[in-house]
């Protein structure tokens, strides 16, 4: 079955005239293509042939090895595609208006208590505080070892393509504790997600107005504020820590940038407001890593960077924020996925009931 010219068709679609991400593009795209191999391999030859018995087998098939989550991305994709089809008179009619979407068990979003959350900012913190010699993020202790890069590598100190004079790696550690407490401040403060936190430039960033203009999803624009304690993590970085980190290109670092054109790490890494060690713009793993290892000195359950994002919702909806400004806040395009946060609020209120309330 030859269907590769009406699927690149579909992906100019998703890309021009839905403008949605990269890495949503990627993600569509992957799914159809899956899908269509499958079909022609069982016998399918024209896209026009395709009934909905067809997309029912392949559901059947890769049911068996990925999750409900991944399968209801999947069935949107493939739903999607038949209707771009169908609405371009590509084929007759639309197989796959009748397929379901399996339903998703609802999961609460895994939160830090406030006292928690305390604990991890008063962490990094000191760690950025603390003399340069601090292990901070992945750099090492002065007998040897390595730093993590920010952007997929390793340097071994004194060792490594471009040797790192003494002072200077002291120097360089420093700056990466520095760095890594404006992330974990940040991503708390916000509530961004990790992709939107790598693809910051430093114009993006507003300290008159305690502002942040952050690109999500679908190439959408919304600006975030962030409070006293994140103005000066990110202050002590951009002007102690990013200045002694080298710049270059950011053709390194994760593709899984939110945004527009520079979603597969094209750009002058020297626009980036958060630079690997090599000076690249630090890619989404290095920021996991950092924010598990943050916990982890700070003696707090293990967390990613979503998880902080869930908290900062949570600590807001407690503080007595409306639904509707989280909502905006968080980037969310309907308000069903925000009022998750609800529940998570209500369950911690009931659980200090009975703890604290004598007739609980």
């Amino acid at each position: 079955m030859d269907y590769r010219d009406e699927l690149d068709a579909f992906v100019r679609y998703l890309r021009v005239n839905r403008g949605l991400s990269e890495h949503t593009v990627r993600a569509y795209d992957g799914d159809v293509a899956d899908c269509l191999s499958m079909l022609a391999d069982r016998g399918v030859h024209s896209l026009r042939d395709v009934g909905i018995d067809d997309l029912r087998v392949w559901m059947a098939s890769r049911s068996r090895s990925h999750s409900r989550s991944s399968m209801a991305r999947k069935v949107v994709s493939i739903r999607a595609f038949f209707a771009y089809l169908a609405e371009h008179g590509m084929i007759d009619a639309d197989p796959a208006s009748a397929l379901k979407t399996p339903k998703i068990p609802s999961v609460l979003p895994a939160v830090l208590s406030e006292r928690q959350a305390r604990d991890l900012m008063d962490t990094v913190d000191r760690d950025a505080e603390s003399d340069a010699s601090t292990d901070a993020a992945g750099a090492v202790d002065p007998s040897g070892g390595s730093i993590d890069s920010g952007d997929g590598k390793r340097t071994v100190k004194g060792r490594s393509d471009h040797a790192v004079a003494p002072d200077h790696a002291a120097a360089l550690d420093h700056a990466v504790a520095l760095r890594d407490a404006a992330i974990v401040e940040l991503l708390y403060a916000t509530g961004i997600r990790v992709a939107e936190l790598v693809s910051l430039d430093v114009a993006d960033i507003d300290f008159s107005t305690h502002t942040v203009r952050v690109t999500g999803k679908g190439n959408k624009q919304r600006v975030v504020p962030f409070g006293v304690p994140a103005a000066k993590a990110l202050a002590a970085w951009l002007e102690q820590g990013r200045p002694v980190v080298p710049h270059g290109r950011s053709g390194g670092v994760d593709s899984g940038r939110a945004g527009g054109s520079s979603a597969d790490g094209g750009g002058i890494a020297g626009d980036a407001a958060f630079l690997g060690v090599r000076g690249a713009r630090i890619n989404q793993r290095v920021v996991r890593q950092v924010v598990h290892r943050s916990a982890a000195r700070a003696g707090v359950p293990d967390i990613s960077p979503h998880a902080l994002r869930h908290s900062a919702a949570t600590h807001m909806l407690d503080g007595g924020a409306d639904l509707r400004e989280v909502q905006e806040m968080l980037g969310h395009s309907s308000l069903q996925t925000t009022q998750r946060y609800t529940h998570v609020s209500i369950e911690q209120l009931i659980e200090r009931y009975d703890q604290a309330f004598p007739r609980a």
